[in-house]
């Protein structure tokens, strides 16, 4: 039986989203816009946070060309980057090129994602059906015998229970709603962790500087105008240990990978300005149960690598958005229905997470464990001499396996 305090606060609407991230949000727009009454949750009072994935690959720039809104998205802080390249010491090689795909933007752009969710629900709340709600935080899934039929969230001034013919859960890699549906999550292993922090960026910096691999080290940088957000990839469960060499240490470490950071590393003034993301790589068997859709990191947790995270869930909003709307607006869906997305995004994520453990383990792994400054493995070598080669790594970062459109 659900609890229900005198005090609660009740919304009923056709679909329920918890979290506002890329998948909550796109996934609420476009239902929306097909004319579904959705309300969407989100525990945080804004977006900004620092440490969210930034990279909007050429595939989620057509959705929103698609959409109609490309100008205007483009008119906000972002950059563009057409080649991806990695430093191997003295060696630079271009990993991958986005000049040849078959979209209207050929490059990744990086925004940082508070102005890209700032953006999507700008649109959104112009929308009638569509209705967003800060600081409510889901705590517990309401159920009607079997069924799941809406989700008690805990507000500022008490309660929120929204009843919901769907509820989707959209609320990340710690989801509060897998754990409450008690879906079963399979654990595909990742040996790494990542430290996000943030650096200076000063004029006679190199214009485009991505991926540095050093001995037993790695970093990507992303250029965000006048500082530059570093991901400094460490051994999984080595952070205690850094922490007790001290932060002069890790400065060392940082001046050893990117030379060109020696004279600022002492803007990390503590470990306080260092921030730990726990990397995860797993998937839930089954992504629904009778009243209930989980998609993006809910659904699949994935590595940094790449930067994929964010499309994938964007991905998954767009399928789940095209194959369910109908049957939301007219309120006749059954759980095979739910099941069609999954059936519909889980080869791309299979085949997704399939290529990041492979990098984990020829490439991270033995990063890792080199006694000296690494060489290119063979095949990034070859695709650097060969330039058609990188059209590869482009489409596949890019597109995706499986990208999907509005229509």
């Amino acid at each position: 039986m659900n609890f229900e305090p005198p005090t609660a606060e009740h919304m009923h609407t056709r679909c329920c989203i918890v979290g506002g991230g890329p998948a909550g949000m796109m996934l609420g727009f476009l239902l929306a816009r097909a004319g579904v009454e959705v309300v969407v949750l989100e525990k945080h009072k804004d977006f900004l946070r620092d440490f969210r994935g930034d990279t909007i690959h050429p595939s989620t720039l057509e959705v929103i060309y698609e959409l109609g809104l490309l100008d205007e998205f483009l008119q906000q802080p972002h950059q563009e980057v057409r080649q991806v390249e990695a430093h191997f010491g003295d060696h630079v090689i271009t990993l991958a090129d986005f000049s040849h795909l078959p979209s209207h933007c050929q490059f990744l752009a990086f925004m940082p994602q508070w102005d890209f969710l700032n953006f999507i629900a700008t649109h959104a709340r112009r929308l009638p059906c569509f209705h967003l709600r800060m600081e409510a935080e889901a705590v517990e899934l309401l159920w009607e015998k079997e069924r799941v039929t809406g989700i008690k969230a805990r507000i500022p001034n008490g309660e929120l229970h929204v009843h919901a013919s769907l509820v989707v859960g959209a609320d990340g890699r710690a989801s509060t709603v897998r754990d409450c549906a008690q879906l079963k999550v399979l654990d595909l292993g990742a040996p790494i962790d990542v430290l996000w922090f943030r650096l200076s960026k000063k004029s006679n910096d190199p214009e485009q500087s991505f991926g540095h691999v050093g001995t037993r080290q790695f970093m990507v940088l992303l250029d965000r105008g006048d500082y530059w957000q570093c991901a400094y990839v460490i051994e999984k469960g080595t952070f205690q240990e850094k922490r007790e060499s001290g932060i002069a240490a890790f400065h060392n470490e940082i001046a050893r990978c990117t030379p060109f950071f020696h004279d600022r590393t002492g803007e990390l003034k503590s470990w306080d300005d260092v921030k730990l993301l726990t990397v995860k790589v797993d998937r839930l068997e089954s992504w629904a149960r009778d009243g209930l859709l989980c998609i993006g990191d809910c659904a699949h947790a994935m590595s940094p690598i790449g930067g994929v995270g964010i499309n994938l869930a964007i991905q998954d909003a767009v399928a789940a958005a095209r194959l369910l709307a109908e049957r939301l607006r007219t309120n006749n869906f059954n759980t095979s229905d739910l099941r069609e997305v999954q059936h519909r995004r889980e080869l791309p994520t299979r085949l997704t997470q399939r290529l990041q453990i492979f990098l984990h383990q020829h490439f991270l792994t033995p990063i890792f464990h080199a006694t000296e400054q690494p060489d290119p493995p063979w095949p990034i070598r070859l695709i650097g001499r060969l330039p058609l080669l990188r059209r590869i790594p482009a489409r596949m970062i890019g597109l995706g396996f499986r990208p999907e459109h509005i229509v």
